[in-house]
């Protein structure tokens, strides 16, 4: 079948206006921190949003941009964009717009104001909103009612932070009027209960909003495109429905030239769960509210949340339930998702693990990487190609994930390659998963990876152990050592009892997890192994020799897992022996014994070190990666394959 037409929905142009909008995939705002002290975009920060728009999708939003200096919406003003400061970043955001729109997308730019305050006891604990009081979802956070200049003042700044951003070469700007923000606030009947003007009905509770998209389509010409982004449902007990959130719409209707379609309130506290889903969700979970608003309004409707698989975007589309789909993390994971969508190369489109590392690193780092892109937050260095002094043959021993990768990197930069691998299926440790269903992208990716090396034309032996015998008969120029790692086993009395299982053969069968489980490790392999078999029906526990603070810290999506299946980490238990029955531990509280039938070894992995010394010195360049190196996640081992491959045969 021909891609044009199997994707024929998502791969329609959409004119609005005077704007041709190249397809139906528009890039999320992702709001990436890497800025300059100014608060301007950095070249890292142009090159990953014109990365994207050379992978073919048809606008990009790169994230809030405040509106005026008075919000100070992060906990660190200085990481986000500020219309305000025009002087200061004007060339800069005229670059980004032009690296964007000059490879055939749409830049657009987020108008926002969070109505954060600053006040006299703590700088982030003061919101301006409709209403004086207390915010309903936070007892500690005061509001203070907006005076009706403050409102027609703050239309003025959205209007006149349009035209800036026109002006600079945005072909549209997305107003963010969700997720608990400013505007938000105005909407919901929870927060909002003026009796003016600004308040009560809907009509009057969506008038700031409507009056903000007025005033810019007054200020840009009504031919320059304006996307509202709202919550159709807050999604937590107390907060409106997607009945209220119809009606929210309804009154954006014939104002707004696209409403996007979120959901949720950042407010609440666990609601994030909803506006950014987890691994352990549904995907395109939140496609049912913009399935609805869609009944109801005439202009274009977009979805958004969890969303990269090709054939879930083309059916939404078709369906009807929205006229656009709109990725966050699953254009980071691949931006070229519409290029190959159009060119028949579904195979090899990476889908988004929901993992959160890319959110992590741009809270700490300021940088965006993705655990299955290796080009990500780095796309400037991979623009530039590597300059090789000649081709080499090169030998990947071991073909889990770092293989894989280092393999298909080495092939694209026209090596020859060949990738050995002692047992007889490609994937290493993470094929114990491929069942477990919250890691089911997993199991996508490592296929996916088979598909592209077979495409390359990577030579790929299977129960083939590299030694140095075969590497003295293959002769090779350059070695990558991606060789893995086994399960750590410490010295303790019983760990190779026939009650105790490793926790890759604990995935590989859960059967083999029987009665009373005990899982030791309480990292992310010891978590998920607990989780998983929690989910089964089986009685877990998990000791951990670490104390809380220093070990691992839980993030909210497990913690939400763990709760639901009732499982609980005791931090700071040395395991001292195993009996068949239970096990002998020291805690704070002395020594005890803990009833078990079957016990879990997940406390992490030993490199196999000694295996990859001795092919050291069987090549003129070799390279050593991934757990054979030192333990690593995903993330380091996709990195690290990717940047070694490029390396070879380049002095």
């Amino acid at each position: 079948m021909d891609n044009c037409t199997k994707y024929a929905n998502i791969l329609k142009p959409l004119r609005i206006g005077n704007t041709v909008f190249r397809n139906r995939i528009f890039s999320a705002p992702t709001g990436v921190k890497d800025l300059t002290p100014e608060r301007a975009p950095t070249d890292d920060y142009i090159a990953y949003f014109e990365r994207k728009a050379k992978g073919g999708c048809a606008s990009i939003c790169p994230g809030e941009y405040y509106i005026d200096d008075e919000d100070i919406g992060s906990p660190n003003k200085y990481e986000v964009v500020h219309l305000a400061e025009r002087k200061l970043n004007r060339a800069r955001l005229g670059k980004l717009a032009d690296a964007i729109r000059r490879n055939g997308c749409v830049p657009t730019a987020e108008l926002e104001k969070t109505g954060r305050l600053r006040s006299d006891s703590d700088e982030y604990r003061m919101l301006l909103g409709p209403c004086d009081g207390f915010h309903p979802y936070d007892s500690h956070v005061k509001c203070r009612a907006m005076t009706e200049e403050e409102i027609y003042a703050t239309i003025e700044s959205y209007a006149s932070a349009a035209v800036y951003a026109k002006d600079r070469g945005f072909g549209m700007v997305l107003v963010h009027a969700a997720h608990g923000w400013l505007l938000h606030r105005f909407q919901s009947p929870v927060t909002n209960h003026r009796t003016d003007k600004w308040g009560g009905s809907v009509e009057n509770r969506c008038r700031f909003t409507v009056a903000v998209i007025d005033e810019i389509h007054k200020r840009c010409g009504r031919d320059f495109p304006v996307e509202v982004r709202i919550s159709g449902s807050e999604a937590y007990e107390g907060g409106y429905g997607i009945e209220e959130g119809i009606e929210i719409a309804k009154q954006l209707d014939g104002h707004a030239d696209i409403i996007h379609v979120s959901t949720g309130n950042l407010f609440v506290p666990g609601n994030d769960y909803h506006t950014h889903p987890t691994i352990f969700q549904d995907e395109a979970l939140n496609v049912k509210y913009a399935a609805e608003i869609k009944k109801h309004v005439k202009c274009a409707v977009s979805t958004v949340g969890a969303l990269s698989d090709l054939d879930v975007l083309e059916d939404i589309v078709a369906s009807g339930k929205a006229d656009i789909v709109e990725l966050a993390r699953g254009l980071i994971c691949d931006p070229d998702l519409p290029l190959k969508a159009k060119s028949g190369r579904e195979k090899e489109a990476r889908k988004c693990l929901r993992c959160f590392k890319c959110v992590r690193h741009n809270y700490q780092d300021g940088r965006i990487f993705c655990v299955l892109n290796p080009a990500s937050g780095k796309e400037r260095e991979a623009a530039r190609t590597p300059r090789l002094l000649g081709k080499r043959k090169v030998l990947i021993a071991g073909g889990g994930i770092a293989g894989m990768q280092a393999a298909i990197t080495a092939r694209e930069a026209g090596h020859e390659v060949i990738l050995c691998e002692k047992t007889g299926s490609l994937g290493g440790v993470l094929l114990c998963e491929k069942e477990v269903p919250f890691k089911k992208r997993i199991w996508d990716y490592i296929e996916r990876q088979k598909y592209v090396l077979s495409k390359l034309g990577v030579d790929v032996r299977l129960n083939t152990e590299v030694t140095p015998e075969l590497c003295a008969q293959i002769r090779p120029d350059a070695i990558v050592a991606a060789l893995g790692a086994v399960a750590n086993t410490p010295p303790i009395p019983g760990l190779d009892g026939e009650n105790v299982r490793t926790a890759a053969e604990a995935f590989a069968d859960p059967s083999a997890a029987k009665g009373k489980c005990v899982v030791l490790g309480a990292g992310l392999t010891g978590l998920e192994l607990a989780i998983y078999l929690g989910s089964l029906g089986k009685e877990v526990r998990i000791l951990e020799l670490l104390n809380e603070g220093e070990a691992m810290e839980i993030s909210a999506a497990y913690a939400r897992e763990m709760a639901k299946y009732g499982l609980t980490v005791e931090y700071g238990a040395k395991v001292e022996k195993i009996h068949k029955d239970c096990i002998k531990v020291t805690c704070a509280e002395g020594k005890r014994d803990v009833q078990c039938d079957t016990v879990l070894n997940a406390m992490g992995l030993r490199p196999l070190w000694d295996e990859a010394d001795a092919l050291r010195d069987c090549a003129p360049e070799f390279y050593q990666i991934g757990d054979c190196l030192s333990p690593r996640d995903l993330m380091a081992t996709t990195s690290e394959a990717w940047t070694a491959a490029r390396n070879i045969g380049c002095y």
